[in-house]
């Protein structure tokens, strides 16, 4: 293509490889329109571009997001499971500080007679009657059972090992007669209580003994504080319940809180 200019127009001569050479002629003006048309139309085809290009990179963006949601979503039940598992590690954790004394127990009340009786060796108040099966746990706070009922001809294990703090309160659990409160090599300080119906319980390695033998105790009444005397390694409760002389397991009685 070649232009001249004639009395201030101006042709435009097209030469095609090949062809027949074709010319036209328009004025300066119409010429700077073309020009002015031309590049108003690169301009719109580049703003058309971009804002397509935008459109595209946010709806891939999008797409992320979604793909991103959708994988929450899937774990959400993972993050769920993890987050009980921490629960339950904690209340482990702050039971294990309560054990080896670097927090300070729960708060626990002690028993107190009903108006009008008085513990030790008054006779049971009637609504107690019905509460002398040992079936209530032995303290005052939960503890852990470290060693379980194991039978055998040298006698076993004839209880079960609760580890707890030192100075823990020994609940009765079940109302009846103390029968004995006293020291052996083996138990240290022991309080045997008398349910009736062929069932005791004995409550092994205590640091202080609060009853006395023939003394009539209520479901819960404290009795003892927890210790290590005896032939213990580690303060705990040695807790066992007979029926008519034998041991059986305590566990099939009491539940650990």
């Amino acid at each position: 293509m070649s232009r001249r200019r004639a009395g201030g127009r101006v042709s435009l001569v097209f030469v095609p490889a090949g062809g027949r050479t074709r010319t036209v002629e328009m004025s300066q003006t119409g010429l700077r329109t073309l020009i002015a048309a031309f590049v108003l139309g690169l301009a719109l085809f580049a703003a058309t571009a971009a804002s397509w290009w935008s459109l595209y990179r946010r709806a891939s963006h999008a797409e992320e997001l979604a793909r991103q949601l959708d994988s929450l979503a899937a774990s959400q039940p993972q993050v769920e499971e993890l987050a009980a598992q921490f629960v339950e590690m904690e209340r482990q954790l702050d039971q294990f500080r309560i054990l080896f004394g670097y927090v300070d127990p729960p708060e626990v009340r002690l028993w107190q007679p009903a108006p009008g009786t008085t513990s030790g060796a008054s006779a049971l108040a009637a609504d107690d009657r019905g509460e002398t099966a040992p079936s209530a746990w032995p303290l005052a706070v939960p503890g852990f059972v470290t060693q379980s009922l194991l039978e055998g001809d040298d006698g076993g294990h004839p209880g079960i090992d609760i580890a707890v703090p030192t100075g823990s309160y020994i609940r009765a659990a079940g109302a009846g007669e103390v029968v004995e409160a006293a020291e052996d090599s083996v138990y240290g300080l022991f309080v045997r209580i008398d349910h009736g119906d062929g069932l005791q319980s004995l409550y092994g390695h205590a640091s202080l003994l609060a009853v006395e033998g023939g003394a009539r105790v209520r479901r819960g009444e404290v009795i003892a504080m927890s210790g290590s005397t005896g032939r213990s390694t580690a303060a705990h409760l040695h807790f066992e319940i007979l029926r008519n002389g034998r041991p059986v397991d305590p566990l099939t009685f009491v539940a650990p809180p």
